[in-house]
């Protein structure tokens, strides 16, 4: 899971830290006005013209940075399958909506300090997460989620990815990917949804997790690809849009059917939230055909796209 300073600096591989985007505030202060008489009594009128027109153009800029709403902040916290889409999507509604957003970045389940249960579980104020739906389901149980304000945003699925350059093994059927899994040197996955689908339900259904547990790792708060472009694991497992932002990997493909697992990733509103109505405000836009483009380029659907 990459965690980011600010969004100039979103390098897939680093750990931890807030991601705020600032907004540009209008400042007058500078703005001085020099009246001069005229020089010449011929266009006095003209030097009276001017000076109206300079008067009510600095008026009306003083004018409207008055009228103009206060910024609002909205604190996020998303986990990695929804990163790549929601840092295109950032700026796009702050200078639409005149609002800030302060990001930071955890995955939805786990143990890790930035995990969002247990910022929840710390008493974390955040007004929106987003999350995969497994893990928020569990907080929606416990309490921690604001009932009915979860929205569903898009569904991912999981891929295979190797060091670029490295032979792509067989995961094109069933049978192909339980051969390539069984002669993998090394195998990477997630702490959040996909990892503990592979290693809790997928991998022991094959038959094959008692054979290859001992070759497998669970990558904790850092991206599966970063581990494995520096060759230290051969093959790794992660939803697609994760792999994806990732220099020095293949994506070799998506998971096979019947292997494969959709996971939808919602956003919601935690009890602890500041600005719940701005945060179901842009849960909505997040939702809204305005983020279908961002979504799909990132390598995730929209949940509601037709």
């Amino acid at each position: 899971m990459p965690y980011v300073q600010n969004f100039s600096q979103y390098t897939p591989g680093s750990k931890r830290g807030n991601a705020k985007a600032a907004n540009l505030d209008a400042n007058l202060d500078d703005d001085k006005l020099t009246l001069v008489k005229p020089t010449s009594l011929v266009f006095p009128r003209i030097g009276l013209a001017l000076a109206a027109g300079l008067l009510m153009f600095v008026g009306g800029g003083f004018l409207q940075a008055a009228d103009s709403p206060s910024s609002e902040t909205i604190k996020v916290v998303t986990s990695g399958g929804f990163t790549a889409a929601y840092l295109e999507l950032v700026p796009q509604y702050e200078n639409l909506k005149h609002v800030k957003l302060s990001t930071e970045f955890g995955p939805s389940m786990g143990t890790t300090h930035n995990a969002i249960p247990v910022r929840l579980d710390r008493g974390e104020s955040i007004d929106v997460v987003i999350m995969a739906v497994p893990g928020l389901e569990a907080l929606i149980k416990a309490g921690k989620i604001r009932t009915d304000s979860r929205v569903d945003l898009v569904q991912s699925k999981i891929a295979l990815a190797v060091k670029a350059g490295a032979p792509h093994p067989d995961i094109s059927t069933f049978d192909a990917f339980k051969k390539t899994v069984l002669a993998a040197k090394s195998i990477a996955f997630s702490d959040s949804a996909s990892g503990v689908y592979l290693s809790t339900e997928l991998f022991p259904k094959m038959g094959v997790w008692e054979q290859i547990k001992g070759k497998s790792k669970k990558i904790e708060a850092d991206p599966v690809g970063g581990v494995v472009a520096t060759g230290e694991f051969e093959i790794g497992f992660q939803q697609v849009s994760e792999l994806r932002p990732v220099k020095g990997i293949d994506i070799v493909g998506e998971l096979p059917p019947g292997a494969q697992r959709v996971t939808t990733f919602s956003a919601a509103i935690p009890t602890t939230a500041k600005n719940p109505e701005a945060a179901k405000a842009l849960i909505q836009w997040l939702a809204s055909p305005a983020a279908y483009d961002a979504i799909k380029k990132s390598g995730v659907e929209p949940a509601k796209a037709k």
